[in-house]
């Protein structure tokens, strides 16, 4: 397999084209880009909702645990028999993946700020509305970012199962390469996954890092 696959990755024309390696790729990164907005635009602000008033706490665990327990092919493949075929059906069972991870890091990151410094917010005057924007928000950023990291891994991982319900992405390779018993193929498509994934975690990483409170050494 490892020839195979090296041998593909050396011919210049399966770079180019519709079903080339960088076309593959955008599609990828388009159903993961799409679901993971749409998972932020609805965890995130049920996740400062239940993180500031400690209203849902409940039915957030609850929630959370049912949504990552749901397994991704049969979700996606039950939407697809419901909606038909087209990005719809994928891009919902993935937007399922992206929220319980997002949904967390924004809870706990809203919840974990010291009480003291929302008392000092209020005492100082500050609505509710400038204590989230102000004091809880960007004390919050490391924990919800983590959370889009661990969203961002699971979703890109998760998309390559969007191939077998005919749409594109890495994942053709996999599935068109087990349908042909072209196992060269199948490692491409596992190779490129995993390298996107790694690439994107580094990322995250790294800006999890940069909005880290700073280590500092108290002078002795």
């Amino acid at each position: 397999m490892i020839p195979d696959m090296l041998s593909y990755f050396a011919d210049g024309a399966n770079w180019s084209g519709t079903g080339g390696i960088f076309a593959r790729l955008g599609e990828h990164l388009w159903y993961s880009i799409l679901a993971v907005l749409a998972a932020v635009v609805i965890a995130f602000p049920v996740g400062v909702f239940i993180g500031h008033t400690g209203i849902g706490r409940v039915f957030l665990v609850s929630a959370s645990n049912v949504l990552r327990a749901l397994p991704s092919l049969g979700i996606m493949t039950l939407l697809v028999l419901l909606m038909g075929l087209g990005l719809l059906p994928p891009l919902a069972a993935l937007v399922l993946i992206a929220i319980p991870p997002i949904l967390a890091g924004v809870y706990a990151g809203v919840a974990n700020v010291d009480p003291e410094v929302v008392d000092a917010a209020r005492a100082i005057g500050m609505k509710d509305s400038r204590i989230i924007a102000q004091v809880e928000l960007p004390l919050a950023l490391p924990l919800i970012l983590g959370g889009l990291r661990g969203a961002i891994l699971q979703v890109v991982a998760t998309a390559t199962i969007a191939a077998y319900v005919n749409l594109g992405g890495l994942g053709r390779y996999i599935f068109d390469g087990l349908a042909l018993y072209d196992y060269g193929k199948v490692l491409v498509g596992a190779v490129l996954v995993t390298a996107l994934a790694l690439v994107l975690d580094g990322l995250m990483a790294l800006l999890v890092a940069a909005f880290s409170p700073a280590r500092r050494e108290v002078p002795r």
